[in-house]
C-alpha cells in the first residue's frame, strides 16, 4: 500500500485557525500575567474548540513556541550597508527596538518561561540574522568573527537587558555594544 502525501492548505481554514489563535495568545499575554494562559482560555479567545488547538500544537508550551517563532521570523531586515561595523549596528539598533515592545517582551518571557525550547524559538531567526551579516562580510574579504562570539557579545547582553532589566537597551546603548566587539574582536 502506498502512503498518499499529506496535503498542506496554506490558505482556508487551517490558516485562519492559525491566524485566529495566535491572535488570542498575543492578546491574552496583553492582558493577563503568562501563567494565565491556558489552552481552553486561547481557544475561547480565538473562537475554536480546546480539541482543535491541543490536536495542533498539544500544549501551551508548543503554541507558545509557535508563535514566537512567527513572529520573530523576518522582522527585522539584515541590513547590506558595505561594511560589517554598519551592519552590526544597524541591525542591532532595529533589534534594540525591537525589544522594547511590551507585547514582545511578554511574548519572549511566557515563551522562554514555557520550556527549554523557549529560548531558540524567540532567538533563532536572529542568530541566522547575524550569521547572515557575518558570512556577508568574509564574502567581500573582510575579517570577520565567528557568529557565537558575536551572539555572546551582543545578543546576550541585548537579551539579558531586555528580559531581566527595567532598563530598555537603547540604540545608543547597541552601538556602543556594537563598538567595544569589534575593537576587543580585531
Amino acid at each position: 500500500m502506498v502512503d498518499a502525501p499529506a496535503q498542506v492548505r496554506p490558505g482556508g481554514r487551517s490558516a485562519k485557525v492559525r491566524a485566529a489563535v495566535h491572535r488570542a495568545v498575543a492578546e491574552l499575554l496583553a492582558e493577563q500575567p503568562a501563567e494565565a494562559l491556558t489552552i481552553p482560555a486561547v481557544a475561547a479567545r480565538a473562537g475554536v474548540h480546546a480539541t482543535t488547538v491541543y490536536r495542533r500544537w498539544g500544549s501551551a508550551a508548543q503554541l507558545l513556541g509557535d508563535v514566537a517563532t512567527s513572529r520573530f521570523s523576518g522582522d527585522v531586515v539584515v541590513p547590506d550597508s558595505g561594511s560589517l561595523g554598519g551592519d552590526l549596528e544597524r541591525w542591532m539598533e532595529d533589534v534594540a527596538t525591537d525589544l522594547t515592545d511590551p507585547d514582545t517582551l511578554a511574548l519572549m518571557r511566557a515563551t522562554i518561561g514555557s520550556g527549554p525550547e523557549g529560548g531558540c524559538a524567540c532567538t533563532a531567526d536572529r542568530h541566522a540574522q547575524l550569521s547572515a551579516i557575518i558570512e556577508r562580510e568574509r564574502a567581500r574579504g573582510g575579517a570577520a568573527p565567528d557568529v557565537e562570539s558575536a551572539v555572546d557579545a551582543l545578543l546576550g547582553p541585548l537579551y539579558y537587558r531586555a528580559i531581566f532589566s527595567d532598563r530598555p537597551a537603547s540604540p545608543d546603548w547597541a552601538r556602543r555594544l556594537v563598538a567595544t566587539f569589534l575593537t576587543t574582536a580585531a
